[in-house]
């Protein structure tokens, strides 16, 4: 090691950026800051910050999702913990991004974490965060990225792929149940279903298919009149990761 030179190297900054999603109002929504500070001043963008030289990737996406917003995430299983007693959100590694020219203020890489949780209460704004709202996934996506609402940096893109990643996992994976609250109904695991892939589901066919898959869900033993009508059945998650059959999109 006496022959390393570091100087020999151009430096370059570590961000982690988030994408945070909830339902709300039967709608995917996505956690926004609007920047107090250059560049882009004045744009919403993700949640994130740079990782300080004393601590981990999920480490420091735990401490910018708890410094901007106030929330409070646990990591996946069989991911590096973000702190003790941290629960409440699914937090996962998303993508990394690098392209040279991304941040104008010099070279940086940022390491995306995908953030996940039932629906949250209205976020408070910290760091160089003016302010924090939660937006509908359909207006900031569009049909199209020019339909799209511009967000700083290449933040519509990570939004984009953490959209993505939401809609597949829950086809073949029990992530679904990330949205929900300890105990639910199957009518509240459908409205997940429809809220995350935009589409409209038939009741009894999504039933028979969620109660029939091996290990998805669990009876508590209770019952519920929160959604009106006549009581329903509340469930747990079940213990199983991976669903077989998967739950296809209508579309695919």
């Amino acid at each position: 090691m006496s022959r390393y030179d570091p100087s020999a190297f151009p430096p370059f900054a570590v961000t982690v950026d988030l994408v945070v999603l909830t339902v709300r109002d039967h709608s995917l929504c996505a956690l926004l800051v609007r920047r107090g500070e250059p560049p882009f001043q004045g744009y919403w963008a993700l949640p994130g910050g740079f990782v300080r030289p004393d601590e981990g990737l999920a480490e420091a996406a735990s401490r910018e999702l708890a410094e901007e917003t106030g929330l409070r995430a646990h990591s996946a299983p069989g991911h590096e913990a973000v702190g003790p007693g941290a629960a409440g959100a699914h937090l996962e590694q998303l993508a990394t991004y690098g392209h040279p020219q991304r941040d104008p203020r010099m070279r940086v890489v940022s390491v995306a974490y995908l953030v996940l949780a039932p629906d949250l209460p209205t976020p408070r704004a910290g760091g160089d965060a003016s302010s924090a709202r939660w937006a509908p996934v359909s207006e900031l996506l569009g049909e199209s990225p020019a339909d799209g609402v511009p967000l700083a940096f290449d933040h519509g893109l990570i939004l984009a792929d953490g959209v993505e990643r939401a809609r597949s996992k829950i086809e073949y994976s029990s992530l679904a149940t990330a949205f929900c609250p300890t105990e639910f109904t199957v009518g509240e695991l459908r409205r997940v279903y429809e809220a995350v892939w935009g589409v409209a589901l038939d009741p009894r066919n999504f039933h028979r298919k969620v109660t029939g898959t091996p290990g998805f869900l669990l009876p508590s033993g209770g019952t519920t009149t929160r959604q009106g009508g006549r009581p329903a059945q509340l469930f747990t998650a079940g213990g199983a990761t991976v669903l077989n059959p998967p739950m296809l999109r209508p579309d695919s």
